[in-house]
């Protein structure tokens, strides 16, 4: 079965697991987070998380594709995949899990 979190679930959670701290405080630090991350990405930027992994962009050069239906040439534009690496920390505690 497979689970998932979404950004309200993981607001939620770190709300109950930090009792000091207002549940709108907690949804606001997460979303200043993940727009400060956007935003280094956008910009070409590159986040390290030490243990969790790090975000960069892959530039993928234009090129000629083809249109599956018809056959016919198409230039597909360049542009930027943002990637994500995971840390040896985050890697091994996911394969320790499987084991």
């Amino acid at each position: 079965m497979q689970k998932i979190i979404n950004k309200s679930d993981f607001i939620n959670n770190l709300a109950d697991n930090c009792e000091n701290i207002n549940h709108l405080k907690v949804d606001d630090a997460v979303r200043e987070i993940l727009g400060m991350m956007a935003h280094y990405l956008v910009n070409d930027g590159r986040i390290e998380v030490r243990g969790f992994g790090s975000f960069s962009l892959h530039h993928r050069k234009p090129r000629v594709g083809r249109n599956p239906k018809t056959g016919e040439q198409v230039s597909v534009a360049a542009k930027a995949i943002p990637h994500f690496k995971p840390g040896k920390a985050l890697r091994e505690a996911v394969n320790d899990s499987i084991q």
